[in-house]
């Protein structure tokens, strides 16, 4: 019996000594990796609560007093394309091939409607249980989110907004509609084909009517329509002291699927490259 307790008093002791070497040899605990900020935001406009997510460049983040000018974007999710666009802002800002941006995504709740015209096809009303919803939207940017924005943070006056397939629709229906919301549009891949293409189609008369001048970022893919894309920029190019800079990319080489990085890297790099330093 005594020989038995002494096996026992050592298993315990040796469990302790290997309890005690876990503990520590265990790593510490994780922490947070954090690469911006998010906050919500009630939405009037769109009756609901919506999440922003921020990415603060390190020329923001490095100074207090430094203003930056803004660019937002739809799609802008953890889950969606926030991550990839602010790890591009990051790097472009980093190496100098893209001026410092404060980028704002909207994190969607109902894409299919905030991102919609009004249409008359009825394969379109199919989409989604509620579409149409794009002036809400623009109404929510415009009156609510944008205010805030400025109000967290040091902005200049400059804005641009980025998007991808229907959020490029919203992008260029906002050029078509409401010009002097922001400074730059980006679009890749939008889809024009919404409501029968109307929205390209009514083009021409639209930018007829008096508008500032902005910038403009066209690129498709080889699913893109490339015909309504190049048709517009025809309908552009001759207006240019006017309408202001209109670019088209092409890519082929990339799908609807795959366009969206590689082309915010080329627009990117072109509207946003750092303005020229005079020389002294």
């Amino acid at each position: 019996m005594r020989y038995l307790r002494m096996i026992g008093a050592a298993a315990a002791l040796a469990t302790a000594v290997t309890d005690a070497a876990h503990a520590q040899t265990a790593p510490p605990a994780a922490t947070p990796l954090v690469i911006g900020q998010t906050f919500t935001l009630e939405s009037k406009a769109l009756g609901e609560t919506r999440r922003i997510n921020v990415y603060l460049p390190p020329a923001y983040t490095d100074s207090a007093t430094v203003r930056l000018p803004v660019l937002y974007m739809p799609d802008g999710g953890i889950g969606e394309d926030f991550l990839h666009v602010a790890g591009l802002v990051q790097v472009l800002t980093g190496n100098g091939t893209m001026r410092p941006f404060i980028l704002v995504g909207i994190e969607n709740t109902q894409r299919r409607r905030d991102l919609t015209g009004p249409t008359t096809v009825a394969e379109d009303r199919k989409i989604a249980p509620k579409v149409g919803g794009s002036a809400a939207y623009r109404q929510f940017i415009r009156e609510e989110l944008m205010p805030q924005v400025k109000q967290r943070y040091r902005t200049t006056a400059e804005t641009a907004i980025v998007g991808e397939s229907l959020a490029g629709l919203f992008v260029f229906e906002t050029l078509l509609l409401e010009p002097q919301l922001f400074n730059t549009y980006l679009a890749f891949d939008p889809s024009l084909w919404w409501n029968n293409g109307q929205l390209a189609a009514q083009a021409s008369t639209l930018l007829q009517k008096s508008r500032p001048a902005a910038t403009v970022y066209l690129a498709t893919s080889i699913h893109g329509d490339t015909a309504a894309t190049r048709r517009l920029m025809a309908l552009a190019r001759p207006q240019a002291t006017r309408l202001g800079s209109w670019h088209y990319e092409p890519m082929p080489e990339e799908t609807h699927a795959t366009i969206y990085h590689p082309a915010a890297l080329r627009a990117f790099r072109a509207v946003f490259k750092p303005k020229a330093s005079s020389s002294h």
